[in-house]
């Protein structure tokens, strides 16, 4: 599984239509986003079929950043059954983000 590109249009239905959903606030110009792209995308492999990772170009869709009240990228929201379930903004470490993950997928 890769992570997949969504915008203003399909952010909502993204979201509410998957059960655990990882959301990558980003740019091209942020050099933080460019070192967790490679992050996810491993981590996408690891929960295939459990989380559907997913990035959203605050540039080119910025009413889904508005409307979410991205103020810093890169910044992660996790979703649980179109809920947020978790924010994270900035860098963290591998493991941390997993643990993360970890706790989104064990929550019934």
């Amino acid at each position: 599984m890769t992570v997949i590109e969504i915008t203003d249009d399909t952010y909502a239905d993204t979201i509410n239509n998957n059960p655990a959903v990882l959301v990558d606030f980003w740019a091209a110009w942020c050099g933080p986003c460019r070192m967790i792209g490679p992050m996810l995308d491993e981590l996408s492999e690891k929960y295939n079929g459990k989380v559907l990772f997913c990035k959203v170009n605050v540039d080119e869709n910025q009413k889904v950043a508005m409307d979410n009240g991205i103020m810093a990228i890169p910044t992660l929201k996790l979703y649980k059954n179109g809920e947020v379930f978790d924010t994270i903004v900035g860098v963290v470490p591998r493991d941390s983000l997993a643990a993360v993950i970890d706790k989104l997928i064990a929550q019934e």
